[in-house]
């Protein structure tokens, strides 16, 4: 499943999955990143891991991809909160690829996600 993250700076949205997740959770996900986009003009998003990404079903990662797809102009800053090597990786590549800029940090860094994510601070490599 897939839940809001209440109480983040206007300027960002922010997801906790946790479980199995399916297509069905990214409705959520979708309208609040619409809103967002609408309101800001680009998309700062975060996405805590609660759970691996095998815990993502096929029809949840096309979904995925077709989030990042629609606003492939408007990526701003997204930051994945996971402990796992892999998601550090996979999201090292991803940016490579993507416009914007893209960060892992550890479960315990929430503030500093959040903080970056929401261009309170900036973050050298």
């Amino acid at each position: 499943m897939i839940e809001q993250i209440y109480n983040l700076p206007d300027n960002m949205v922010g997801f906790r999955s946790s479980g199995e997740v399916t297509p069905h959770d990214f409705k959520l996900v979708n309208i609040k990143v619409s809103e967002l986009v609408n309101t800001t003009g680009k998309l700062n998003y975060l996405l805590f891991l609660d759970n691996s990404p095998t815990d993502f079903t096929f029809g949840a990662w096309i979904q995925d991809a077709l989030l990042g797809i629609k606003n492939i102009t408007k990526w701003n800053r997204a930051a994945i909160i996971s402990d796992s090597e892999t998601v550090d990786k996979f999201t090292s590549f991803f940016s490579k690829i993507m416009p914007g800029e893209f960060k892992v940090f550890r479960k315990d860094d929430m503030s500093r996600a959040v903080d970056w994510t929401s261009e309170k601070i900036d973050i050298e490599e």
